[in-house]
């Protein structure tokens, strides 16, 4: 029998002849789950509706209703904080005392581009600010706008519990995971769904006073 024979019936094939590929199933190829990263992401998406609704105006002064501001100021756009320092004198004012005087007029039609409805007036290197008390129509618009963003933050959460579902499916299905692991960390994402879910509505519900406070 000649080497072809040989090698046919599955006799060592010559010296340097290409080898069949090897499949191999490698631990890293599998997603991961991390319960530590999911709550992460939840909280994220608290953060977001906090910024967003502390950008709501109400009847009362706030610092936070500048946090949206952003002033382009050294080429680049930054955050009104980085450029100046912010204070509530009365209840209905705010004060901006810009730090570098070359930015007064940059930091003015940041404030009034924002679309916040207000309008500062300029004294030197300071901003005063009157916040006009809204009328009951105004109110129930921004209470909408509230429900919308706390809407949206919801959906994020949600979106995320779907992830955290859809890998421990994945992890089961390769037998990464025995299927009591699967239910005990699916339980452990619903807790942290509803914890998030809960913060999101106790946030509206604040704001929801505070607009609606004459």
């Amino acid at each position: 029998m000649n080497l072809a024979a040989n090698s046919a019936f599955g006799a060592p094939a010559r010296p340097g002849a290409a080898k069949p590929p090897i499949r191999v199933m490698h631990m890293a190829q599998l997603p991961q789950f991390d319960l530590a990263e999911i709550k992460r992401r939840m909280q994220s998406a608290h953060a977001t509706l906090k910024h967003e609704l502390g950008g709501l105006r109400t009847g009362r002064a706030s610092a936070s209703l500048l946090e949206p501001v952003q002033v382009e100021a050294y080429g680049q756009r930054m955050p009104l904080t980085q450029v100046a320092s912010i204070s509530v004198p009365e209840p209905r004012a705010l004060s901006v005392s810009v730090w570098d005087k070359s930015m007064v007029q940059m930091v003015d039609k940041a404030i009034r581009d924002a679309n916040l409805g207000l309008s500062p007036t300029v004294e030197g290197a300071v901003l005063r600010i009157r916040i006009p008390e809204l009328n009951e129509q105004r109110r129930k618009e921004m209470v909408k706008i509230a429900h919308k963003y706390s809407e949206d933050a919801r959906v994020a959460v949600r979106h995320v519990r779907r992830d955290g579902i859809d890998v421990l499916k994945k992890l089961l299905k390769e037998h990464a995971i025995s299927e009591d692991d699967q239910k005990r960390q699916e339980a452990d994402v619903q807790k942290a769904t509803d914890q998030a879910i809960q913060e999101i509505d106790a946030s509206l519900a604040a704001k929801e006073k505070e607009i609606m406070q004459v």
